[in-house]
């Protein structure tokens, strides 16, 4: 047994691999139940890298892509964290991907860089992108300083989006 500890952006809050696999498991045993409550196939990977417990759903066809719009995946995401803190006693940064929704939105918020960046180089100062959740926040923020960009977030809550702009 690895007693490897894994730092979260959270200061205060250190999860072993063995508790945010425990995480994964949890997070897998409430969607299984999801899925079985929808009539639903589906194939689940957990997975944990950079703090969090990653768990994909695949394999179930036409039906499980019905899942994988954006506001789907993340109200799914936010029940099963809600599950697993229920079971845990402590605050879950899990991620869920649904039919490989969230490399596809990756992709699109690599566009959105893109478009920004582009449009700073053309004698933009700033460039405020649509509202995202904290995870989606987090990957823009990473695409932005590759590219030699600033970034910061503003606004509150649903409304909390980047403002792109020269660094």
């Amino acid at each position: 047994m690895s007693t490897e500890r894994v730092v979260t952006n959270q200061a205060t809050e250190e999860l072993t691999l063995e508790e945010l696999e425990a995480e994964g498991d949890l997070a897998a045993d409430y969607i299984e139940g999801l899925l079985d409550i929808a009539d639903l196939d589906g194939d689940l990977d957990i997975d944990v890298a950079n703090g969090r417990a990653y768990v994909s759903i695949t394999g179930g066809g036409e039906d499980l892509d019905r899942l994988a719009a954006p506001d789907t995946v993340q109200a799914m995401q936010d029940l099963t964290r809600l599950a697993v803190q229920g079971k845990t006693g402590r605050f879950s940064r899990l991620i869920l991907d649904v039919a490989g929704s969230r490399d596809a939105r990756a992709a699109q918020l690599r566009q959105m860089v893109d478009s920004a960046v582009a449009q700073i180089a053309a004698g933009r100062d700033r460039v405020a992108l649509e509202p995202m959740s904290s995870y989606e926040r987090k990957l823009v923020h990473d695409l932005v300083a590759e590219r030699g960009y600033h970034s910061e977030s503003t606004g509150e809550g649903r409304d909390r989006r980047l403002v792109i702009s020269q660094a």
